[in-house]
């Protein structure tokens, strides 16, 4: 297969499996990632090319800047967690198409965040899908899935690694289909279609007026990044992990400190409570909850007070 040249698209470290793979396999002529945005640390797809001695190219914004990716004339572009909306002229270049990555089972949670979105809804599955790409965001026709357990225990950290390896396994079993013509490409219904856009900063705020199953998954599906947060006393509190309580509290406020516990801090919510078990206050490393509150002179004078 190394006379498939092949263009890859992608930039974090989701993306690199799969690179290091087709590099093994394949002809990788170009890899195309985000600017850099860290001056201290280049993207993780940019540093796996230069290793390998592949050209790396880096558009501010390719719909405006692509040239240099279609004098490489690939017979083929595979796109894994990119950044960008890909432009007609590059999709419509390669004979076999431009083929996408995408960690779901779509049309369930197109966008740039599905695994924190799948963890966020309390989901029991997920997956990995390969698509065909079109200028519409992750509505191309479906070319093979396949599903991921969510499990109970898992964060947002745990999942993408399990899911940046099914992407790379999926990908390598139907690239000879694709080149083959042995598939057969199912369009997405429209009508099953939601959204998982990128994680904004308010998307991170803790609302304890949800059940507790509802913030047990918005601090996992945050953990490791870029966290959930609340505020105590004006000071923001980051939230890493936590478990469910089994406790009822009827007369207290919702984000009311109600309990402490050997491992835990308990806080009202709806229909019950949560208990914090992993924390890091504003200017803090992050540390387990009983060694917070092992550090206080009189850990009791938290209970009462609410978080904002």
């Amino acid at each position: 297969m190394k006379d498939i040249k092949i263009v890859f698209m992608g930039t974090p470290v989701f993306s690199v499996p799969l690179l290091e793979a087709l590099i093994e396999k394949y002809n990788v002529i170009g890899v195309v990632c985000q600017p850099d945005r860290d001056k201290d640390k280049i993207p993780p797809v940019k540093a796996k090319a230069l290793e390998k001695n592949i050209l790396v190219f880096q558009p501010e914004n390719i719909r405006n800047d692509y040239q240099a990716i279609l004098s490489l004339k690939p017979d083929i572009i595979i796109t894994c967690a990119y950044g960008q909306i890909i432009p007609k002229a590059i999709l419509d270049a390669p004979r076999y198409g431009c083929v996408n990555v995408h960690a779901s089972l779509l049309p369930k949670l197109r966008g740039g965040a599905p695994i924190h979105h799948a963890i966020m809804r309390g989901d029991s599955k997920t997956g990995i899908t390969i698509m065909y790409m079109t200028e519409k965001m992750d509505a191309g026709d479906i070319i093979s899935q396949r599903e991921e357990v969510i499990l109970p225990t898992d964060n947002v950290g745990t999942l993408h690694d399990r899911l940046s390896l099914l992407g790379r396994d999926l990908m390598l079993e139907t690239l000879p289909d694709i080149i083959s013509g042995n598939i057969n490409p199912i369009r997405q219904k429209e009508s099953e279609a939601s959204f998982a856009p990128n994680i904004k900063r308010e998307d991170e705020h803790i609302d304890f007026s949800k059940s507790k199953r509802e913030v047990y998954n918005k601090i996992r599906a945050l953990n490791p990044w870029p966290g959930a947060y609340c505020i105590l006393e004006a000071k923001v509190l980051k939230v890493w992990n936590s478990r469910i309580g089994e406790n009822t509290y009827f007369s207290n406020f919702n984000g009311e400190i109600v309990k402490l516990y050997d491992d835990g801090i308990g806080v009202k919510v709806s229909n019950g409570e949560i208990i914090l078990t992993e924390i890091q206050l504003e200017g803090r490393k992050r540390m387990s909850a009983k060694d917070f509150l092992n550090g206080l002179k009189n850990k009791e004078l938290l209970i009462g007070k609410i978080f904002e």
